[in-house]
């Protein structure tokens, strides 16, 4: 049970409980005494419908007060073993944080020797395993679909993972690495340096570098710029550099988008990205199926179907 801010509203809590089971007691009672003789004509209570049906002052069954009493009990019991009086535990010590616990160490116990065994294959053969591909595509689907689709072709902002193109490398290991300890990729804002005719021309220069027609003038005054401040990060050649994150900007595939509005936006305003630590959470076990699940779907890309 949560700390209350004051003590206030523990007793609050309490007393507002335990006077409406009180008063719910009284109530039953005094509709148990308000049953009238055997002489005693039931009286209308000036409700009529239908032209002659009425309501009368009959009393509550005995069945159905006997109900009411048994839900009364059964709340007060309640009340004895579990927590909703205030910051009383409840004699079971019962708490939402424990039955999840139990509940994951029973899961665990259950599921982990699933995961396990699969830890000491290499992952490039694990990833020709039909068996551990399916397991490691649950695991993807409860996991990895809120950022990179259920189809795993990612999102604007969110790496395709079928393709062949990858910011940190495509090793199997290096995937791994990525799904347990995460990734932080920046990529500065360099509007205020550059001003918006900079900005122009450095775009004109990266999208040549894919092979897109550009301006020629702008895209070489744009090469000028590009090895002042890009280079140090995307390399000379523009193809990146997968220890730094920094994408290959000549294969025509866009993190954010290849338009040339999306690629000023990015030159001028800067990009951050977040791939979240897996290793707490799932364990190096899921992590690594996990990662020979990625790894297979890079291997059997078609580079012509995906065109399609």
């Amino acid at each position: 049970m949560a700390d209350f801010t004051s003590n206030f509203w523990n007793w609050f809590i309490i007393i507002g409980v335990v006077g409406g089971i009180v008063a719910m007691f009284w109530l039953n009672i005094w509709q148990s005494e308000r049953r009238r003789s055997a002489e005693e004509k039931a009286k209308p209570m000036g409700h009529v419908w239908d032209e002659n049906l009425q309501e009368l002052n009959n009393p509550l069954p005995r069945w159905w007060l006997n109900l009411f009493y048994l839900t009364l009990v059964f709340s007060i019991v309640y009340l004895i073993l579990y927590p909703g009086l205030g910051t009383f535990a409840g004699a079971l010590g019962w708490t939402q944080v424990g039955q999840y616990d139990r509940e994951i160490a029973a899961a665990k116990k259950q599921f982990d020797p699933l995961y396990e065994k699969y830890l000491k294959e290499d992952l490039k053969t694990l990833a020709t395993n039909k068996e551990a591909i399916k397991t490691g595509e649950r695991l993807f689907v409860n996991y990895c679909t809120t950022c990179h689709g259920s189809d795993a072709r990612g999102a604007k902002g969110f790496p395709n993972l079928r393709d062949s193109d990858w910011l940190y490398g495509g090793e199997p290991e290096t995937i791994k690495a990525s799904i347990m300890n995460g990734r932080q990729g920046v990529m500065p804002a360099w509007g205020a340096a550059l001003g918006s005719e900079g900005v122009f021309q450095v775009s004109e220069y990266v999208l040549s570098l894919s092979g897109r027609r550009v301006n020629e003038e702008a895209a070489l005054a744009g090469k000028e710029k590009f090895k002042q401040l890009c280079v140090a990060c995307h390399g000379a050649d523009g193809r990146g550099n997968h220890q730094l994150g920094a994408p290959n900007l000549t294969d025509d595939i866009w993190l954010y988008g290849g338009s040339q509005k999306s690629v000023m936006e990015t030159i001028e305003k800067g990009r951050s990205g977040r791939m979240p630590a897996h290793n707490e959470f799932l364990g190096e076990a899921k992590s690594h199926l996990l990662a020979a699940y990625v790894y297979s779907l890079s291997r059997s890309f078609d580079p012509e179907r995906e065109r399609r």
